[in-house]
């Protein structure tokens, strides 16, 4: 049995003996650009049966049929932690949502701020830039890209959702986190930074909590590594 290096995050159901049909850019990439062909093998995973050695039973220019043979993995949910984010520059906003992916969250969620740059997003590439994080990294679980929608409403959908609130105000302070486990979530403001209408309806929360990441201000996409780095080690699955 040959060692499966390849990765492939699929929506089909996985489990003993299923049958899995590849999309059309799933084998023009297993094909064309990987070179497999029939008996090949493959690990898939779709979020919620785990992870499955496969093996190439159909090859073509069009499709591609799999046969799953044994799990590999069990399924690892990340924490229960959302990233929300003001969207940047396209190379950098592509970067936060890879690397929250990486570093282990179920949802991310743009959000349009006073000060935010970027007017819209393109949901579907930064879901699909969501899906290739995890098939690299070794993940079970592909978070969600949901639409951008404005700050309040985002809020709003929080619920009692605990928030880390990353505030350019506290640049200096220590970076401590204080809280409990449970559901959470992680506010990266826009370059500009947060308004003084949306600092003093953050702070007012009681379910926020205003953090300081260090003695320098942080790009965007920096500061949500550091911010996701933050919670890890503290509340996380790192600790």
């Amino acid at each position: 049995m040959s060692d499966a290096k390849i990765r492939l995050y699929v929506e089909h159901p996985l489990g003993q003996g299923q049958s899995v049909p590849l999309s059309r850019e799933q084998a023009h990439y297993l094909f064309g650009v990987m070179r497999q062909g029939i008996g090949a093998q493959v690990l898939l995973f779709n979020s919620r049966d785990g992870e499955w050695r496969a093996t190439v039973t159909e090859a073509g220019k069009r499709g591609g049929t799999l046969v799953c043979a044994e799990q590999t993995r069990a399924l690892q949910m990340p924490p229960d932690l959302w990233l929300l984010f003001a969207p940047i520059k396209k190379a950098r906003t592509d970067f936060i949502v890879e690397k929250a992916a990486e570093m282990g969250v179920r949802r991310i969620v743009p959000v349009q701020t006073e000060f935010t740059n970027a007017g819209r997003i393109q949901q579907s590439r930064l879901q699909a830039h969501a899906i290739e994080a995890a098939e690299q990294c070794g993940g079970t679980y592909v978070p969600e890209v949901a639409d951008m929608v404005r700050l309040d409403r985002a809020l709003a959908e929080l619920g009692r959702r605990q928030i880390m609130f990353c505030d350019e105000a506290m640049v200096g302070a220590s970076p401590i986190l204080h809280g409990t486990a449970g559901p959470w979530a992680i506010l990266i403001g826009p370059e500009g930074g947060f308004s003084e209408r949306e600092r003093k309806r953050l702070v007012g929360l009681d379910s926020a909590h205003a953090v300081s990441l260090g003695p320098r201000i942080l790009r965007a996409d920096t500061a949500a590594v550091a911010a996701l780095t933050l919670w890890q080690t503290h509340l996380g699955d790192w600790r």
